[in-house]
């Protein structure tokens, strides 16, 4: 992987036969990113299924069940680079049967592609997806207005939509500078990775374009760091006999040698004294690293623990309130005990109030004395010991958490914290 490349994760989102895999099949053949054997199986099922054209919705729905339906049913992760930047593409279903499956393939994603046919428009489908992009807090939307094929390449077919699909955006916590608009053909390969002659009334960036001048640093929430131990390292030999190491992944900011941090839960003080990445020292760690670091002075820490920069401290409490989308077929209530994980520390939670349940049409929220598989609500939670947490809105990753069935040790739920 070349260093000088951006990483930019990706989920699509849109409703059955909107076009997802044949827009994503799309990406990998223009990019050069399918194997000789993968486009001649392309090829050649298209020709034995009479297509006249070449299906490229094959090369990503790897399920047998989705090839015979011709549906997303799980999410695949889909990799493919250019020159400039390396992609990550969550391909998610659209199905309101499987919103968790777009929940959690969506949740660590900084750009959501929204399909829309542009012979359906905007339905409600596209209100569900577009209010889960609002509810993950995704920095990015591309709305791809697709099978513009179909509408005879009509702009206002396209202005008629995006319209349509703009006062959807008033509704939500978006920017109007936050969602981009691009009329598609991804079957004829139209403002895709090629600027279309059939749209000359479009000026725009073809989709690849676009993806690519996105900025990484724009796209990122959070500029505090969040260091969760994942692993005290104590190596027994004689020449690292003193050594003692903090491991992890470093959620947001950066850490530099010589910066003062405070230890949580302890609230100790101490100053970074050397930052390891692989095999090397580096006077610097960014978001997303994963380091092993030491201390100036002799502390106390262990898995479960946190490290932050002092005067940077996130809350701390055994009382939480969060959105939640079910992921399990078990009903969720309120008195139910679960394991909740938030990074790599575990605790016990106690469902203490069922507050509503969202609709995801952004019509507003309902009672509830239960949130059933793929309900989304705001719920909250007892603690049996504090956690180190920030509001999903600031950071992602140290503002998410699991919910997980103590019995049957199976995930049930996904939390979003306020």
């Amino acid at each position: 992987m070349s260093e000088n490349r951006k990483l930019i994760k990706i989920a699509t989102a849109g409703s059955v036969d909107d076009g997802k895999s044949t827009l994503i099949g799309r990406l990998l053949y223009d990019t050069k990113s399918l194997t000789t054997d993968k486009i001649e199986a392309i090829e050649r099922s298209s020709k034995q299924r009479g297509y006249d054209y070449l299906d490229f919705s094959l090369a990503t729905d790897g399920l047998v069940a989705e090839r015979e339906q011709g549906i997303t049913i799980d999410v695949a992760h889909i990799y493919f680079n250019t020159d400039k930047t390396n992609f990550i593409v969550a391909d998610t279903p659209g199905h309101v049967e499987y919103t968790r499956n777009m929940v959690t393939g969506a949740s660590t994603s900084q750009v959501a592609i929204i399909l829309i046919d542009a012979r359906k428009g905007v339905i409600e489908q596209t209100y569900r997806h577009f209010f889960i992009a609002n509810l993950l807090r995704i920095s990015h939307v591309v709305v791809a207005i697709n099978k513009m094929d179909l509408v005879d390449y009509e702009e206002d077919v396209y202005l008629k939509i995006k319209a349509d699909f703009d006062e959807l955006v008033e509704k939500s916590d978006f920017s109007e500078d936050q969602i981009t608009f691009i009329p598609v053909s991804a079957l004829k390969g139209e403002n895709i990775a090629r600027q279309s002659e059939e749209m000359p009334w479009y000026v725009g960036n073809t989709l690849l374009d676009h993806l690519e001048v996105l900025e990484t640093s724009d796209l990122e929430l959070s500029t505090v760091a969040r260091f969760p131990i994942q692993y005290v390292i104590r190596p027994k030999t004689e020449a690292f006999h003193d050594f003692r190491g903090f491991s992890g992944m470093l959620y947001g900011g950066n850490l530099k040698v010589g910066d003062e941090v405070t230890l949580l839960p302890s609230l100790n003080t101490s100053k970074i004294k050397s930052i390891h990445y692989f095999d090397q020292e580096v006077q610097e760690a960014t978001q997303g690293s994963s380091i092993t670091l030491t201390l100036e002075t002799e502390v106390d820490l262990s898995r479960g623990d946190m490290l932050v920069k002092s005067g940077e401290l996130p809350t701390s409490q055994k009382q939480i309130a969060a959105t939640i989308c079910q992921v399990n077929n078990k009903a969720l209530t309120v008195g139910q005990k679960y394991i909740l994980q938030h990074g790599v520390n575990r605790v016990l939670a106690k469902v203490a109030q069922i507050e509503s349940k969202i609709q995801t049409d952004f019509s507003g929220s309902e009672e509830a004395d239960s949130l059933k598989l793929n309900d989304i609500g705001r719920v909250h939670f007892r603690l049996s010991n504090p956690i180190h947490y920030d509001s999903y809105n600031s950071n992602k990753s140290n503002g998410s958490f699991i919910l997980i069935d103590e019995a049957e040790y199976d995930t049930v739920s996904v939390g979003f914290i306020d």
